[in-house]
């Protein structure tokens, strides 16, 4: 199985993953183009991709979803409440329930509810009958029932959104520091880090912080987090803005590497 992600953070969420013939896109919160342009960059193109899940509504998860369906007319997948924020329809589409899996060929995805302020997220995971990922952003807290679903998978896509002093002493009014900070916001570095240690199984084959804030937080400092708590024990890598991660699952074996992300196009890399 192999994983890449896209990108990720609050400009942008989008994960591809591919198991033998079939490929799935969690999130499309880039445009068509970017995506393309992207999977290129990785190796990969859209021909086996057999289904678009969508995580909730907000825009850095589904912008570019309009666009990429019509070139890429594949079933679209959402839980009700993210259906009723969505204004892109596709044959064959489908309604995703908590703790319900549906099949795309040879993947297999399983929806757990999350908490935060969206009609009804959900985290994503994948199997493919040899190995399970997750993907989870967007939660203001790890409840029991999301730590008992992602506990075990071999790789944990985890959500390490900002520091708690940096947030606390940053530029953000009150009231948006009040969100982020939440029950229904996002995950901080120490309670991603708190997570993972609660959720450290000898499954574990690697770790990715994803939705990293670009003013609250620092990819080393989310990190350096994580990375206390898995001792060296499996590699931990970051995902941001401007550089893609790929993850390649084979048996036992975890290959990790960043790759950097092609400019937008009419902008130079920097």
């Amino acid at each position: 199985m192999e994983i890449v992600v896209l990108a990720s953070g609050s400009s942008g969420n989008a994960v591809y993953v591919v198991s033998g013939g079939d490929a799935i896109l969690v999130d499309v919160g880039i445009s068509a183009t970017s995506v393309h342009r992207r999977l290129a960059a990785a190796g990969h193109d859209l021909e086996r991709l057999r289904a678009v899940v969508v995580t909730h509504e907000h825009t850095d998860h589904m912008k570019g979803a309009r666009v990429l369906l019509k070139r890429h007319p594949v079933p679209l997948w959402a839980t009700q409440g993210t259906w009723g924020g969505l204004d892109v329809r596709t044959p064959g589409g489908g309604t995703l329930r908590s703790g319900v899996t549906v099949s795309f060929g040879g993947l297999r995805i399983t929806p757990v509810a999350t908490s935060h302020d969206a009609a009804e997220p959900v985290a994503v995971l994948v199997d493919d009958g040899s190995h399970r990922v997750a993907v989870c952003t967007d939660t203001g807290v790890v409840t029991p029932l999301l730590e008992e679903r992602l506990r075990g998978c071999n790789l944990l896509m985890l959500e390490a959104n900002h520091d708690a002093d940096l947030l606390r002493h940053g530029s953000y009014p009150w009231h948006l520091k009040q969100r982020i900070a939440s029950r229904h916001g996002h995950l901080a570095n120490h309670q991603a880090q708190e997570a993972l240690d609660r959720m450290l199984t000898r499954d574990l084959r690697g770790v990715v912080a994803l939705h990293i804030s670009e003013e609250n937080n620092e990819p080393s400092l989310a990190e350096a987090c994580l990375a206390t708590v898995v001792n060296g024990s499996v590699p931990v890598s970051v995902a941001g803005r401007h550089h893609m991660v790929r993850v390649v699952l084979d048996g036992d074996a975890v290959t990790m590497e960043r790759l950097g992300a092609p400019p937008a196009r009419g902008r130079t890399a920097r």
